[in-house]
């Protein structure tokens, strides 16, 4: 069933391209060979080039939203580390530059559904990586200081790990349709996720380690968003407009909300790069975790390949660790000091 529908998929290139005489004309035999080997095809690489434009998108929008929580952290002399506050929410609603990152971010995510229509979810979710190379030259421009070599070589080994798991999950990933119970058992284990980091977050509210725990939780809860959307995308394209499909798109509603949360306010506690660091993680690693486990987007896979994306996401995670461990504070000072603007600014220079 994975093959007919990576083989419709193959036959909807050609009236893409407005070529459908193309599609006609090209025997089934060949497309079914073509579907029946496992690796990135033309329309697969559509997904691919849409999910690396909205991966840049995200990274302005994780720069501009950053901006606008210091400057409302700022403005309300309050620890917005510890967890934002409805006046603190309220008024990142009146900062045009929180507005227009949020919007950015809009453009992002519907690029990355629209990522999903033509690719696997294991191929599209660990494109977000490219945000952190784009987030960690405009920190290193921001700051107006050199990129040390050991975050160079840190955000180099998260990306070569992340572009070798693609090229993996290219050759092993299979697009087959959802089951209820695969989709009860995403919905059950998002239900337990939430309150398990709802639990953890009162927890770690004042824990010195709380802009990490943040980082977790809404990449863990962006992980879901990317599933459920995937999920809706294949339901509505059955026409399932059920009780079932609206239940999914709260849920995604939801995961959403919760996870921009713990995003916002793990900018209010730490640097832009290193909370996009964070996500670009522990993101993908959910997505593809629920896609391999529940979802079977590897099914029939060789060992070798399970192993690779073992061995590829500890490289990337490895990464990331470097890039945390190393965090100039410096620099976080600057970039900080260069969202609050110059009026913030000035002040501290009269001291």
């Amino acid at each position: 069933m994975g093959r007919i529908v990576i083989a419709s998929r193959l036959s909807a290139w050609p009236r893409i391209l407005g070529g459908y005489d193309a599609c006609v004309n090209t025997p089934l035999a060949e497309l079914l060979a073509a579907a029946s080997h496992p690796s990135l095809g033309p329309v697969q690489l559509i997904g691919v080039a849409i999910a690396v434009v909205g991966a840049v998108f995200m990274s302005l929008a994780a720069m501009l939203q950053h901006r606008g929580v210091a400057r409302v952290d700022a403005a309300s002399g309050s620890a917005g580390g510890s967890g934002l506050g409805g006046g603190q929410l309220m008024a990142l609603l009146r900062q045009p530059v929180w507005l227009a990152g949020t919007g950015l971010i809009i453009v992002a995510i519907c690029l990355q559904i629209t990522a999903l229509i033509f690719a696997p979810l294991v191929v599209v979710q660990p494109l977000g990586v490219i945000s952190l190379v784009v987030t960690t030259l405009i920190t290193s421009h921001q700051s107006g200081r050199r990129m040390p070599r050991i975050k160079l070589a840190a955000v180099l080994i998260s990306v070569l790990g992340i572009a070798a798991f693609v090229t993996v999950a290219a050759f092993v990933a299979v697009d087959s349709p959802i089951t209820q119970m695969e989709l009860f058992t995403v919905l059950i284990v998002l239900f337990v996720v939430i309150v398990a980091l709802v639990a953890g977050f009162l927890a770690a509210r004042q824990s010195r380690f709380r802009s990490l725990y943040y980082i977790v939780a809404g990449g863990a809860l962006y992980g879901f968003v990317a599933t459920l959307a995937r999920v809706v995308i294949g339901r509505l394209r059955e026409g399932d407009f059920g009780g079932l499909t609206i239940l999914c798109v709260l849920s995604l509603a939801l995961a959403l909300a919760a996870g921009s949360y713990f995003v916002q306010t793990a900018y209010a506690s730490g640097s832009p790069d290193l909370v996009v660091a964070g996500l670009t993680v522990i993101d993908p690693l959910v997505a593809v975790a629920i896609g391999i486990v529940v979802l079977g987007e590897t099914a029939g896979a060789p060992a070798w390949a399970l192993i690779a994306f073992v061995v590829f996401g500890a490289v990337s995670a490895f990464g990331v660790y470097l890039l945390a461990a190393h965090q100039d504070e410096d620099e976080v000072a600057a970039v900080r000091s260069r969202a609050l603007g110059s009026e913030h600014l000035r002040p501290e220079s009269d001291q």
